[in-house]
């Protein structure tokens, strides 16, 4: 199917923008700060930060958008507003755009640090197979999406140092690693309750479609504590606690959510699958501000900025 708007037209950007479902940038954006801010002292007025920061932070919607071309199947009953469903825009000028803005962030990542071409590679194959492996593998589907932002925090971190693959073994960025893997395994597990209906028509075997609602939900509560532990074994200042207790707050209230709500459907999925999107930010901004606490004015501005365009979104069932 031909795209509706040329490429070259604004209808067709606007359109592109909403599947990139610009609200979740901020996902990409903190946890790659996370592995920014392990090193050195840094100001807004600092140009590598922002070299390092905004392809980080502009990756996760042409990596969404990306994903999205291979799941119109589903999309299009679970989520029929979003212009792919819609046939607005085409898989293929999707696919075509996706891929150069992936290839363009990942080449400014990869003039900061050669070294990020092994990682910019490594995400968009894993981009580019994601939705095989949940189509067809239950127990994998999560994990596969989440190491592709595991990734993050380490090209930030190489982003700003010159160092070489040495830089890696630092133990503190392997386990923001694991925090942002384990984190946003816990919103993808979560997200899939919102297309349980949908998956199960065009025969994906996620977990929720296997195993239901309750095992999936008790299954995010191990998955959260998990989280929260890593978090605590890295963070230390008062800021910093501040920001992970909260986090753990808003997981423990989604999660009561889910045990609890009455009907468990697509239709009561959306609050708890918001609020781990709020934990992982909190998580990580947890993570940047014992490193850098001068940028605590920064981050909530930042937040701010999720929260408002969280309610921007056009469908607010879908996250």
């Amino acid at each position: 199917m031909k795209s509706m708007y040329p490429l070259c037209s604004y209808k067709f950007w606007k359109a592109y923008f909403i599947q990139c479902r610009p609200y979740l940038l901020f996902v990409s954006g903190i946890a790659g700060l996370a592995g920014i801010s392990m090193l050195g002292e840094f100001s807004f007025s600092n140009l590598k930060l922002w070299l390092s920061f905004i392809p980080l932070f502009l990756g996760y919607g042409f990596g969404q958008a990306l994903t999205d071309t291979w799941q119109t199947d589903t999309d299009s009953l679970s989520a029929p507003d979003r212009p792919l469903s819609k046939g607005i825009i085409s898989k293929k000028t999707v696919r075509i755009v996706s891929l150069l803005g992936l290839i363009g962030c990942s080449g400014l990542l990869v003039y900061l640090n050669y070294l990020n071409i092994i990682f910019g590679v490594l995400s968009i194959v894993g981009l580019s197979t994601y939705t095989s492996v949940k189509k067809n593998y239950w127990f994998a589907g999560p994990f596969y999406n989440a190491w592709i932002v595991a990734l993050l925090p380490i090209m930030g971190y190489l982003s700003i140092t010159s160092l070489g693959l040495v830089s890696l073994s630092n133990s503190s960025l392997l386990l923001v690693c694991l925090v942002s893997f384990f984190s946003y395994t816990n919103f993808v597990l979560m997200g899939y309750l919102k297309d349980i209906s949908a998956d199960k028509a065009t025969n994906y075997k996620t977990f929720p479609v296997l195993f239901g609602w309750n095992a999936t939900v008790y299954v995010s509560d191990c998955i959260g504590i998990i989280s929260m532990v890593l978090v605590l074994t890295l963070v230390s200042s008062r800021l910093s606690l501040i920001f992970a207790i909260l986090a753990g707050i808003l997981t423990l209230i989604g999660q009561l959510y889910a045990h609890t709500t009455k009907v468990k459907d697509e239709n009561n999925a959306h609050f708890p699958i918001v609020m781990t999107v709020r934990s992982f930010i909190f998580w990580h901004i947890s993570i940047v501000l014992e490193y850098q606490s001068g940028l605590l004015y920064g981050v909530l501005l930042f937040y701010l900025f999720f929260e408002i365009f969280l309610s921007l979104r056009s469908e607010k069932k879908q996250v």
